[in-house]
């Protein structure tokens, strides 16, 4: 096999599309013909490959240079694989455990300084009122704080502040792209010194000072099995009752038509502790966010 591929490297044309040369790059390092998956590559022209191409381009280059030996080329390949990427992993069944272990070292030294430039850009996108981005970055963010990679520096000060601040930048991007919720009446008018009474029938929300919030029992949203090719990102409106079940559930800002109902479907088996006000339960409007990224 790998002759057979390396002839037909030869005998191929000068002009060769990109999504061809990647399927061949590949073709070529699963047959261990390392050297042409690397001249493959290497004829690739960075300017007209989409963003994707280029990160795949970048992990085959990496691993071909790890399969000859090629160390330190090898290490810069995964900076930048890294860099692009830094939810990345190798797939199990694609390389050896030695080269797991080799882009695991990589990540968890590079990964405690990309959170802190990623968090810089998406508090950026916040500050300039673009909640859509602030909203996939601090969300991106978060799934890199339970990354096994970062687990050791996650834990450190520094970075423990900034998964707190990432967290409620997150929720209030969130907020700021959900549409108002319909005016709540007035409040009843009650003695200052007395506690607050809840309200019969109505809905709470994180505006109202006085009630805490419901805690997570199991909000799990279902897997994504389509095809994208950029981050989408929605969010969802639930509204759980007295006893920490969900009551309604609807998208508010849409993703994907098949996802969205999926994801509706799903949240209605979710379970909390209740909202309480003065100790008890009540109504809460709560906003999640439904974010895909390309596979």
């Amino acid at each position: 096999m790998k002759y057979i591929l390396a002839i037909a490297l030869i005998l191929l044309p000068s002009v060769v599309s990109a999504e061809d040369s990647l399927a061949i790059a590949r073709e070529l390092y699963a047959s261990a013909a390392y050297e042409d998956a690397l001249a493959m590559l290497g004829r690739l022209n960075p300017g007209v490959l989409r963003i994707d191409e280029g990160r795949v381009a970048d992990q085959y280059r990496a691993l071909c240079l790890l399969a000859l030996g090629r160390t330190t080329e090898a290490s810069h390949a995964i900076e930048a694989v890294v860099a692009a990427e830094p939810s990345y992993h190798p797939s199990d069944g694609d390389v050896s455990p030695r080269v797991r272990a080799v882009f695991s070292d990589v990540r968890r030294r590079l990964l405690p300084g990309l959170v802190q430039q990623k968090y810089a850009l998406a508090k950026t996108a916040y500050d300039h009122k673009d909640y859509r981005t602030a909203s996939v970055g601090f969300g991106q963010l978060l799934a890199l704080f339970d990354d096994p990679d970062l687990a050791g520096a996650a834990s450190k000060s520094l970075l423990a502040d900034l998964r707190v601040l990432t967290d409620g930048f997150h929720q209030l991007s969130l907020q700021a792209l959900a549409p108002p919720p319909a005016p709540e009446p007035p409040p009843a008018v009650v003695a200052k010194s007395a506690a607050p009474v809840p309200e019969p029938n109505r809905i709470y929300t994180s505006a109202d000072a006085s009630v805490v919030p419901p805690a997570v029992v199991r909000q799990v949203l279902p897997p994504f099995s389509g095809v994208i090719q950029k981050p989408l990102v929605g969010s969802m409106e639930v509204v759980i009752d007295e006893n920490g079940k969900v009551a309604s559930a609807m998208m508010r800002s849409p993703v994907e038509t098949v996802y969205d109902r999926q994801a509706v479907l799903a949240a209605l088996s979710w379970r909390y502790r209740p909202a309480t006000l003065s100790g008890t339960p009540v109504k809460f409007r709560k906003f999640i966010q439904v974010a895909l990224t390309p596979q």
